[in-house]
Formats: C-alpha cells, sequence, structure tokens
C-alpha cells in the first residue's frame, strides 16, 4: 500500500467510486453540469476530500504542489476546483488564485472553506465558457480530476478542449493536468491517458514532465506562443518519467 495512504483510505475509493457512479447514471439525462451540482447540494463533501478522516486527498495536493516549478506564480487558474482545496494549496505559491467550478454549490462551500484567504476568489461557471477576458491572463492552471466529466470525450473533444484551455496561459505560462490513473489498462486509467496525449500533442503546450503516482498521472505542460495566437501544424512529444 502506498506510504502516503492508510487502510481507511480504501474508504475514500469506495465512496468516491459511488459518487462517480451516481454522475454517470445521472449525465445522460440531465448533462455534465447539472449532475455534479446534484452529488454536491446531496452532500456537501461527495468525494470526502475535505474529510479529516482520511489522509489520501490532502498528501495528493501536497504531492501536486511539490511538482510545480519553483518561484512564484502572478495568477492561478484552479478549473474544477470542487471545494477549492487545491485552490487554498495554490494560494501559498501565487499572488491570487481563482477557482472555478461548474457546482454553484461547491462554490459557495468552497468560499465559506477559505474566507481566511485573501488571495482566492471563487466563481461559477463552465470551463469551455470561460469570459473572454481571461485569455492569456494565467501564468498558472491546474485541470486535475475533472476532464472525464466532460461529455463527449472523444479525441477530436479532447483536443480542442486542450487547445481553448491553452489560449488562457500566458506565453510560458504552467498548465498542471492531473487524472486518475489505476491498473494501465482499465477503462478510467485508458481514458485518462487518451486526455493526457491530447494534451502533450496540442500546439499549445510542449510537455515539460510527466509523473506516475499511486492511483493518478500527473503532466507539467508549457503554454507556446501558439495557445495564445492559434494552432498551427506542430507537435509536442510526451517525455515520460
Amino acid at each position: 500500500m502506498p506510504v502516503f495512504m492508510k487502510l481507511r483510505d480504501v474508504d475514500l475509493f469506495l465512496r468516491s467510486a459511488r459518487t462517480d457512479a451516481r454522475i454517470k447514471r445521472l449525465q445522460p439525462r440531465v448533462g455534465a453540469a447539472a449532475a455534479l451540482e446534484a452529488v454536491y447540494a446531496a452532500n456537501p463533501d461527495p468525494w470526502a476530500a475535505a474529510s479529516s478522516r482520511y489522509r489520501y486527498q490532502s498528501r495528493k495536493y501536497d504531492e501536486l504542489g511539490s511538482l510545480l516549478p519553483p518561484g512564484r506564480f502572478r495568477r492561478a487558474l484552479d478549473l474544477g476546483c470542487g471545494l477549492g482545496l487545491m485552490s487554498r494549496r495554490l494560494a501559498g505559491c501565487a499572488e491570487t488564485v481563482l477557482g472555478i467550478d461548474v457546482a454553484p454549490s461547491a462554490v459557495r462551500r468552497a468560499r465559506l472553506l477559505h474566507a481566511d484567504q485573501p488571495n482566492i476568489r471563487f466563481e461559477t461557471c463552465d470551463l469551455l465558457t470561460l469570459p473572454p477576458s481571461y485569455a492569456g491572463s494565467f501564468d498558472l492552471i491546474v485541470v486535475a480530476d475533472v476532464l472525464y466529466y466532460l461529455s463527449p470525450t472523444d479525441n477530436e473533444t479532447l483536443k480542442s478542449t486542450a487547445m481553448y484551455l491553452a489560449t488562457l496561459l500566458t506565453p510560458g505560462g504552467i498548465c498542471m493536468l492531473v487524472n486518475h490513473y489505476f491498473f494501465r489498462f482499465d477503462g478510467d486509467s485508458r481514458r485518462s491517458r487518451r486526455i493526457h496525449d491530447a494534451f502533450a500533442w496540442s500546439p499549445g503546450f510542449t510537455v515539460q514532465a510527466e509523473h506516475r503516482r499511486p492511483f493518478y498521472l500527473v503532466t507539467l505542460l508549457q503554454g507556446t506562443e501558439l495557445g495564445v495566437s492559434g494552432p498551427d501544424q506542430r507537435r509536442s512529444d510526451r517525455t515520460p518519467d
């Protein structure tokens, strides 16, 4: 068992699986946004991410923070922020942090949990329909455990999503992409691999590093000028550990 897990963390994965199963049942009928709002409205912490009972999530956020390049960022964007726990971690290395989530109930809860952090702001918005003023204005974007809720998740949708998110970065800005990665050949891991490959092939990014950790995959990407001005035929190569 990974060093940062305890036996009771297995219960966390079971709870998370039940939440994801409910979203999958709801999503075909009401769409991803309404499905996510439904689980947050029914349970203020549907993935038990903020629960002190489990150590996996807090250790994961610390590990993600340690993988970021050294130095201080000017403006960070946490897409699909949920309860804002990663946003809070980013507040220590960024002058300002904006957390975005499509679920109003999650955003309200995040504002309450982090009211003591003056450099964090939370807004309700779909990550694919952000205000035009956001283009080219972030030097750090974190996209953690959210893109597999897109519908559909075909390769073309993933590639266009990657290109769109690249336009939000300043040239040279960093995008951290994080998704579940379990046993490599299971359905969730294959989907995560496709997400990361779509970003790696985007002309708006160059891959800086890839890290495999117990149960999740991290890719660090750097924005290019193409991310701001539009795509051409260049592509980046994935760089594994």
